[in-house]
């Protein structure tokens, strides 16, 4: 450490009330599943045939699940080991605090404030493009009013116990996969070859930038789709057994997904001709599922599919912020955030103000999605998302391995360090093309000056709590030392034992 500066190491008082592991395997993996498909799919089929010219769009899916699994492996040792609530702010808490303090963790909590509710803003759009071939006369305004009436519904439904919500989420879940398996039949009981393998000239003209170009936009969206194989990582502190549950939630959801994505694409891309997508007013372009079921079924199998498809876009929404609205708790908790946000409900223990607040923002994010696009809304989530959280993450997890070497590690990530070049180097692609994807948005700029914002946000906040650099550094190394000793940090929640520099 630098010469002047002077570690604190300390343990806090009596432990305070925490939360219950309540959440098996089959609750976490449909909390992944659920947040990973939900609406995605559904919405963004047309955007990556518009993405790369063609039905050669499967590249996306594809791409998109070889980051999504380099990841989710990466995930999966740090959930393993850093079982806690709010998932990547405790893993960049303990990997980053012996030279930069509490200043990468306020970040990560800072900039998730703004991306994770942008991403449910995006399933709200979803769902008011469906229900939009329902009622075929809605107005601009109306859909509007439908979106925010939609995001009040779900923080509703969240004020209650996480037992309660686990089992609403495995309803979810099944109403997901039926939606989406009536989509796959359907479309291959009528499959066309001919419309899903004919190419255009030069789909894959791999030495051109046109393809590259194609290639980026198409991973950005791909990796959104995917978004969600992390979710119940965000839940750690509500897990059972973590360091099994975690990682194997998160590869099965990962698999599970990718054969329903390409069994999906390359049905819808054999009923409906992808030149009809390329028009975002057209059915075919807005709700390319229900188009899939009217040309193969009828209407009225159609307008039965649009209303489960209606509730996997719920699902969607449902099962992200309900894990999302733990990342902002745990950080208050530790005091590397705003200490309103570490209050849990006093019957229901379920953090409040995280919840509220992010309802608010992805109310905000939704009404800019509509009128914009979605794809300016997937490109800026996107980009901030990246600049803090997945390329410090990936980053992490080597300096864990050097920093804190008896950490137990429950799961070791498979092939190390393979995952993380192939996710480092996918994260830069998507970060580096996201201006060119999205022209006239400028989502790189507006990521960078959130973060900058977040920096200042940062000095103001360490200048009044009087920590690092205004205060000695905090090094808190709970779970290493729990580690040592068979114990759960979870079960002393906010605690350290002194640890050696």
């Amino acid at each position: 450490m630098a010469a002047g500066d002077r570690d604190h190491r300390s343990r806090s008082g009596a432990p305070e009330p925490g939360f219950e592991r309540r959440i098996g395997l089959f609750q976490a993996t449909a909390i992944n599943m659920s947040q990973m498909c939900g609406i995605g799919p559904f919405v963004t089929i047309p955007l990556m045939v518009t993405a790369f010219g063609g039905p050669q769009a499967v590249i996306g899916f594809v791409a998109g699940a070889v980051l999504a699994l380099a990841d989710g492996l990466i995930w999966a040792e740090l959930g393993a080991s850093l079982p806690g609530a709010g998932g990547s702010y405790v893993y960049l808490r303990q990997a980053y605090q012996y030279r930069t303090g509490k200043l990468m963790p306020f970040l990560f909590v800072w900039t998730a404030m703004l991306f994770i509710p942008l991403a449910m803003a995006t399933g709200v759009i979803g769902f008011v493009q469906y229900l939009g071939y329902l009622w075929p006369g809605m107005t601009q305004t109306q859909g509007d009013v439908t979106g925010l009436v939609f995001i009040a519904v779900v923080v509703a439904l969240l004020w209650r116990r996480v037992e309660n919500i686990a089992r609403i989420t495995a309803v979810l879940w099944a109403v997901m996969l039926l939606s989406i398996i009536l989509v796959i039949i359907a479309a291959f009981s009528h499959f066309s070859p001919h419309l899903a393998f004919t190419y255009p000239a030069h789909a894959f003209a791999v030495t051109t930038n046109h393809f590259w170009l194609g290639f980026a936009a198409g991973l950005t969206i791909g990796i959104y789709d995917y978004g969600g194989y992390n979710t119940a990582a965000y839940m750690g502190a509500e897990i059972k057994d973590p360091g099994r549950t975690l990682p194997r939630a998160i590869v099965w959801s990962i698999f599970g997904i990718m054969t329903v994505y390409l069994l999906l694409q390359i049905g819808t891309l054999g009923v409906v001709d992808w030149h009809e997508m390329l028009d975002p007013n057209s059915t075919a372009g807005s709700s390319v599922a229900s188009a899939v079921l009217e040309r193969t079924w009828g209407r009225r199998a159609a307008d039965a599919v649009t209303v489960l498809i209606l509730v996997t876009a719920f699902a969607s929404v449902f099962t992200g912020l309900l894990g999302g609205s733990r990342v902002p708790y745990d950080a208050a908790r530790e005091k590397v955030f705003f200490r309103p946000f570490g209050t849990l409900h006093p019957r229901h223990r379920f953090p409040v103000l995280p919840l509220v607040t992010m309802g608010i923002i992805g109310a905000i994010g939704f009404l800019i999605g509509r009128h914009t696009d979605l794809n300016t809304l997937i490109q800026l989530l996107t980009t901030v998302m990246v600049i803090v959280q997945a390329l410090s993450q990936v980053l992490a997890a080597t300096v864990l391995r050097r920093r804190q070497p008896g950490l137990r590690r429950p799961y070791r990530m498979w092939l190390y360090p393979l995952p993380s070049v192939v996710a480092a180097v996918g994260w830069i692609v998507i970060y580096g093309y996201a201006d060119r994807s999205s022209p006239g948005r400028h989502p790189i700029e507006w990521s960078l000056v959130w973060v900058a914002a977040g920096c200042v946000a940062f000095v103001l906040w360490a200048a009044y709590e009087k920590v690092w650099p205004f205060g000695p550094r905090e090094i808190s190394e709970e779970y290493l030392d729990s580690s040592a000793a068979g114990t759960d940090p979870e079960d002393e929640p906010g605690t350290t034992e002194p640890a050696q520099a």
